[in-house]
């Protein structure tokens, strides 16, 4: 019984010997186990950190420097009224209106002006006082007129009246030339003055003799037989 019960006991001692031995080695593994981890994920980092910067600076070498963008122009009152506009460029400019001219650079005379200048008295014209106007038309311009006397000439053409007067004028030299039935005279406007008065053609002067036998009718009744 005695040896029974001391192997018994030997046998339990061994027992929790052999229970407490595990737990004593495992602990250091344990612990191993515990630390192996954070250590690796240390250094795992560390490398991954190490190659994204190794890499940024790979990069930064083999890309070229960007150039800086160039500054906005600012449109600026000075350039806007200088920049013409889309539309004024784009826009067909208008014709001017020409005026027919002749070789000399004077304008054709219309119809109404050449049925004027048919009726106006040419050749030599006896005024007042001795003086003389001669009247010549142009051939080569059609309605105009060579007016020239003592001390002037001038450049005329005819304009249309209300009255039927014939009229021809020198717009330049300020001159007129008014042709009535009876007789014809050159004024100056611009001085207001006459030039020459009392000029006649002979159709003018066959006109005033038969005005002086047979005047035409007053206006008014003088004599008094009309109350």
């Amino acid at each position: 019984m005695i040896k029974t019960a001391i192997v018994l006991t030997c046998v339990c001692w061994a027992g929790a010997a052999w229970a407490q031995a595990p737990a004593k080695i495992t602990q250091p593994s344990s612990t191993k186990a515990r630390t192996s981890p954070s250590d690796t994920s240390s250094l795992s980092s560390a490398e991954a950190t190490a190659r994204l910067q190794a890499q940024a600076n790979a990069q930064a070498l083999a890309s070229p420097p960007s150039k800086p963008s160039a500054a906005p122009i600012l449109a600026t009152p000075t350039l806007m009224a200088a920049a013409p506009s889309v539309a004024a460029q784009t826009a067909v400019p208008a014709s001017p209106v020409q005026t027919v001219r002749t070789a000399s650079g004077e304008q054709p005379m219309g119809t109404e002006e050449l049925a004027i200048a048919d009726r106006v008295h040419k050749g030599q014209l006896s005024c007042e006082l001795g003086a003389t106007v001669r009247v010549d038309a142009d051939p080569s311009q059609p309605g105009y007129f060579n007016l020239r006397g003592k001390g002037f000439r001038y450049r005329m053409h005819p304009v249309a009246t209300s009255t039927g007067a014939i009229r021809l004028e020198d717009k330049k030299a300020g001159a007129v030339w008014l042709q009535l039935a009876n007789k014809s005279m050159l004024m100056d406007q611009n001085k207001g003055r006459r030039i020459a008065d009392e000029c006649a053609h002979p159709e003018q002067v066959a006109f005033a003799q038969d005005m002086k036998h047979n005047p035409p009718p007053k206006l008014f009744d003088t004599t008094g037989m009309g109350r």
